[in-house]
C-alpha cells in the first residue's frame, strides 16, 4: 500500500504547481480528486493501472475521489500522442466499452468509495455560445505547441478543429467538478493544465495536476496493443507471468514502483543491485511476475503460472493442458484464431504473422493466407493451441 507521503512522489512524473499541492496536504482537510478516462477500446493494461493505482492511493487516505468516463470526450478523440485522428465513437459504444473498463478497473479499485460521473451529461448541454466563450480562454498558438500537432503540421497532416476542441472540453470538466486535483497520464498534462486555467478563469477553486509515469511495453517500447507488447489486466495468470519475464531488464524497478506495493527502500536496492551486476535479472522478474500475478489473480495462480513457464521454457516443452481447435477444410489460419479466441482480431492475427510471431508445428508462418494445419500453432511467445482435425464444411 502506498504510504501517504509518497502521494506527490512514487510513480509521478510532475506536480504542478508543487507548493500549491503541498499546501492542500498540509491542511488536512480531505481533497476532492479526479481521474479521467475515455473508454474508446476494450481492454486495460498495467500501463493504464498506475494513475488508477494513484487514484486509489487518494482514496485510501481518505480523500473523495471521482472516476470521470468521458464519454463525451470520447465521440471527440484525445489527440494526446497520436500522429493521425482518431476515429469517432458514438455514446452507445463509450457505455458498452466502460462495463468492460469498470469490470476490470475493478481489481484495483473498491468502486464504493469512488464516485463515477460522465461528462456527457454538461459537455451535450453547451451552446455555442458556451463553446466561445471557452476558446476566448487559449490561443491557436497555445493549441499548435503541442508535439503531436507540431509534427503533424511539419508532414502536412490534417489536424482537425474538433480535436482543437478537445482540451477545452476536458477542461470544462474540471470546472464542473470544481476539483483540488486532477491527476493523469504524463501525456495528459496539456489537457490538465487546461482544466487548471478554465478553473482559474471560472472562479473555481485552485486545483493542481499530478502526472503519473508511463510504463514501457514488454519489448522496450510504448505500450500499445499495436506493438502487441502489453501486459493486460485480464491476461491469463500464465499469460501475464511470462510477458513480465520477457521484459527488458532495466524495466524492473519501474513496474516494482508504479504497478505494485513493494516498498520504495527495496524498488531502490534492486535499481542499485541490477546496475551494480549483482542481482540476476531473471530471479528480480520472477519475483516481480509472482507479485502481479498475485495482485490481479491469486497465489495459487501465480505459483502454477512459474511451474508452468519452467516446464515451458526451461524444458523446451509445450503446455500439457493447450486447447484444441477443430478446423474446416481450407479455413484460413487468421480465421481459425479468431474463433479459438486466440486472437481479438485478424487484425492481430495479421500483425503477429508480419512480424514473424507465430509458429506451426515448429516453423514460422509467412503468409497471411495461411490455411490451417493440423499441428501445433503457437502464437507469439506463450500462446498455443492444438488443431487436431479437419471437418468438410458440408
Amino acid at each position: 500500500m502506498t504510504h501517504e507521503d509518497e502521494l506527490l512522489t512514487r510513480a509521478v512524473t510532475d506536480v504542478i504547481p508543487r507548493k500549491l499541492a503541498d499546501e492542500k496536504l498540509k491542511f488536512g482537510k480531505p481533497l476532492r480528486i479526479y481521474l479521467g478516462i475515455d473508454p474508446t477500446g476494450t481492454k486495460l493494461h498495467l500501463g493504464h493501472s498506475v494513475p488508477l493505482r494513484k487514484l486509489k492511493a487518494f482514496a485510501d487516505a481518505g480523500h473523495q475521489v471521482i472516476f470521470l468516463i468521458g464519454s463525451f470526450t470520447a465521440m471527440i478523440g484525445d489527440p494526446s500522442g497520436r500522429d493521425t485522428m482518431r476515429e469517432p465513437l458514438t455514446l452507445e459504444d463509450t457505455k458498452r466499452n466502460f462495463e468492460t473498463y469498470k469490470k476490470q478497473a475493478g481489481k484495483i479499485l473498491d468502486f464504493s468509495k469512488v464516485e463515477i460521473r460522465y461528462n456527457h451529461e454538461w459537455l451535450e448541454k453547451l451552446s455555442m455560445k458556451d463553446i466561445l466563450a471557452l476558446t476566448s480562454h487559449f490561443t491557436v498558438q497555445q493549441m499548435l505547441k503541442r508535439d503531436m500537432f507540431a509534427k503533424r503540421m511539419k508532414e502536412d497532416a490534417p489536424i482537425s478543429v474538433t480535436e482543437f476542441m478537445y482540451p477545452l472540453m476536458v477542461g470544462y470538466d474540471s470546472v464542473i467538478l470544481d476539483v483540488d486535483v486532477e491527476l493523469g497520464g504524463n501525456d495528459q498534462l496539456f489537457n490538465m493544465l487546461a482544466g487548471r486555467t478554465l478553473q482559474q478563469a471560472f472562479k473555481k477553486r485552485e486545483k493542481f495536476v499530478l502526472t503519473t509515469k508511463l510504463i514501457e511495453g514488454t519489448d522496450g517500447r510504448k505500450m500499445s496493443k499495436t506493438y502487441n507488447n502489453c501486459v493486460y489486466l485480464d491476461d491469463t495468470p500464465s499469460e501475464m507471468y511470462g510477458k513480465l519475464l520477457s521484459m527488458p531488464d532495466h524495466l524492473i524497478p519501474l513496474y516494482m514502483e508504479c504497478c505494485t506495493d513493494f516498498p520504495m527502500a527495496e524498488v531502490k536496492s534492486t535499481e542499485k543491485a541490477l546496475a551494480d551486476g549483482k542481482e540476476n535479472p531473471k530471479n528480480l522478474k520472477m519475483r516481480l511476475a509472482r507479485e502481479i500475478v498475485t495482485m490481479y489473480h491469486s497465489s495459487a495462480d501465480a505459483k502454477a503460472a512459474e511451474e508452468s513457464f519452467e516446464n515451458l521454457f526451461k524444458n523446451k516443452g509445450v503446455p500439457e493442458d493447450m486447447p484444441e481447435y477443430k478446423a474446416k477444410k481450407g479455413e484460413l489460419l487468421v480465421d481459425a484464431l479468431l474463433a479459438s479466441s486466440m486472437v481479438e482480431s485478424k487484425g492481430e492475427a495479421r500483425r503477429l504473422i508480419e512480424q514473424g510471431g507465430m509458429k506451426v508445428n515448429d516453423k514460422t508462418v509467412t503468409a497471411i493466407d495461411a490455411k490451417a494445419e493440423g499441428g501445433i500453432v503457437k502464437i507469439g511467445k506463450r500462446k498455443f493451441l492444438q488443431i487436431i482435425e479437419f471437418a468438410d464444411f458440408h
